[in-house]
């Protein structure tokens, strides 16, 4: 019986810390730029874009269909830098514990 208690209590632990880290991750700013750092933008530590960023010699009519494709580039630079933040906090988090491939906690 006690086995289960103190499981619950781990239980609990975890999911207190898992709140605490989501309302970090809104706090966390990352930054993914692309074209030499022509043109940059900022996700939430979730994945949310929050700013955008474009050099003023992108500003050009004929220059629009690459400013298009920097900007995509530079939001999935930025998102692969936010996923890493992330999976780096939940292995600090479990303290290493291997979770089972797909498994999102949040």
């Amino acid at each position: 019986m006690a086995d289960i208690m103190n499981m619950m209590k781990k239980a609990a632990e975890l999911q207190a810390k898992m709140k605490a880290m989501q309302d970090e991750l809104e706090t966390v700013a990352i930054d993914g730029s692309a074209g030499g750092g022509l043109v940059s933008v900022t996700l939430s530590g979730k994945g949310e874009l929050k700013a955008v960023r474009v050099d003023d010699s992108l500003m050009k009519a004929e220059e629009k269909e690459i400013l298009e494709d920097l900007l995509v580039a530079a939001h999935a630079d930025a998102r692969r830098k936010s996923e890493a933040v992330m999976a780096e906090k939940m292995k600090a988090l479990t303290g290493g514990l291997p979770l089972p491939p797909g498994l999102k906690l949040f």
